[in-house]
């Protein structure tokens, strides 16, 4: 018998939900077969079967979450029950997964443990409930028989790393972090001991959750569990909104002559590639341009480090509306492409976020996103930046409006546009010339086509 568990699947991801069974009990499989598709916080995956036998069992049923480490089936491959190689098999199976498609994502989502830990301000890592780990650290730290909630974290966005699962084990005061075997971990400290203890640096003055209503004693409810990418979207947002001080920019762009050259570039190259011609290709050579002059907007802020890291590529990213939730592909290197290149790139990312079929790597790497609600209405929105990003910019609905040019009142298709930006790296100052930048071009398209 083997038992096959849930593999670690990188980048920090520790569960998934089941999506659908390729196998039932009983059914014949040979390696490599499918044999479920589980969706985690950053793409959907096809685990394919690690031996070839038959199924004795199967855990869960769609909807289910299931962790990294669970076993996932037991096969029947003739041999005799092999629990402790299939532990360590794990690792290599993880090279065969197959990436079906995929979400922005950047950290794992923390979860309140509810059982007063929180309150423990001595243990950073406790302080915020579910502690932020990879897989291989908290293996680490069971190899260890140390109880990881209390180790204090240092990596980026308070994740444990290996490193502080070590560092742990030297500090005089910390025997009750040492898990005994078959001993119960205990709390660790007692009240007076918390009362003591200095605040956390991580625990936001104030902030104190409290626990929904009844909703039921006034009507009817109906719940959803709140799983994979709508979780990973919420996690970003709060992530973004209480780290990042947001400032919003606001402009409109006369875009009446880029429209008439876009239209008539759209019917001449009407069925070749890149050839639907929208505005928003024409907006990402602009930004491309603009974040050269600017290069603050194209940066990130490394709060640990406390330095601003200045990227010397465009990766823009570009926020796209799914039956799943919002994804955010990335077009790359667009400061080397032409309009009708990016234009192109952008058809087929819209088309794999209609499919869901983006991979992971179709989602990393950007380094400033641009957002259009255009399409869907709306005069303008003030967005939340995609940390680590430090801005985002918006583009509303194209209308026409009445506008003074040269003393006369005309009709004139403007653009609104909307700039949302870390203000702990960037002053209003420099955002107004950013997007003042951003207008000028697009609003002369011989200056946008002979700049970019």
């Amino acid at each position: 018998m083997y038992e096959f568990k849930l593999p670690d699947l990188g980048e920090g991801v520790h569960e998934g939900e089941i999506l659908k069974w390729h196998v039932t009990a009983g059914a014949a499989i040979q390696e490599d077969d499918p044999l479920v598709d589980v969706e985690t916080d950053k793409a959907a995956i096809t685990i394919p079967s690690p031996r070839t036998g038959t199924i004795v069992s199967v855990t869960g049923n769609v909807g289910d979450t299931i962790l990294v480490g669970d076993v996932v089936v037991v096969i029947d491959d003739g041999t005799k029950s092999d629990m402790v190689t299939a532990s360590v098999a794990q690792d290599a199976e993880v090279s065969r997964v197959e990436v079906l498609s995929s979400t922005q994502a950047v950290a794992r989502d923390t979860k309140p443990n509810g059982d007063g830990r929180s309150l423990v301000a001595a243990t950073p890592a406790a302080s915020w409930g579910r502690v932020v780990a990879a897989p291989a650290t908290r293996r680490l730290a069971r190899e260890m028989r140390i109880d990881i909630q209390l180790v204090p974290p240092t990596g980026p966005g308070g994740r444990v790393t290996p490193e502080d699962v070590k560092r742990f084990t030297d500090q005089p005061d910390t025997p009750s972090g040492i898990i005994e075997p078959d001993t119960a971990v205990e709390e660790p400290q007692e009240p007076a001991e918390v009362e003591r203890a200095a605040p956390s640096s991580h625990a936001i003055p104030f902030l104190d959750l409290e626990p929904l209503p009844d909703f039921t004693q006034w009507g009817p409810v109906e719940k959803e569990p709140l799983r994979s990418i709508r979780r990973k979207v919420a996690h970003k947002m709060v992530t973004s909104m209480v780290l990042v001080p947001h400032v919003a920019h606001m402009d409109e762009v006369d875009v009446t002559a880029l429209e008439e050259l876009r239209r008539g570039e759209k019917e001449r190259r009407a069925g070749q590639p890149g050839g639907k011609m929208t505005l928003l290709s024409f907006v990402i050579k602009t930004v491309t341009a603009g974040l050269k002059t600017a290069p603050v907007f194209n940066a990130s802020l490394d709060p640990f480090g406390e330095e601003i890291i200045y990227k010397k590529f465009y990766n823009i990213g570009v926020a796209a509306d799914t039956e799943r939730g919002l994804v955010v592909p990335v077009i790359r290197d667009t400061d080397e492409k032409s309009i009708l290149q990016v234009s192109a790139e952008i058809e087929e990312a819209a088309a794999k976020a209609r499919e869901g079929t983006l991979s992971v790597e179709d989602l990393r790497g950007g380094t400033f996103t641009i957002t259009n609600i255009g399409p869907l209405g709306g005069t303008g929105m003030i967005p939340t930046i995609n940390y680590p990003e430090v801005a985002i910019l918006a583009m509303g609905r194209v209308q026409e409006k009445p506008v003074v040019v040269d003393g006369e009142i005309v009709v004139r298709k403007m653009l609104p546009l909307t700039l949302a930006f870390d203000h702990r790296i960037a002053d209003g100052a420099e955002a107004a010339r950013f997007v003042s930048d951003i207008v000028r071009r697009l609003s002369d398209p011989n200056a946008l086509l002979i700049e970019t």
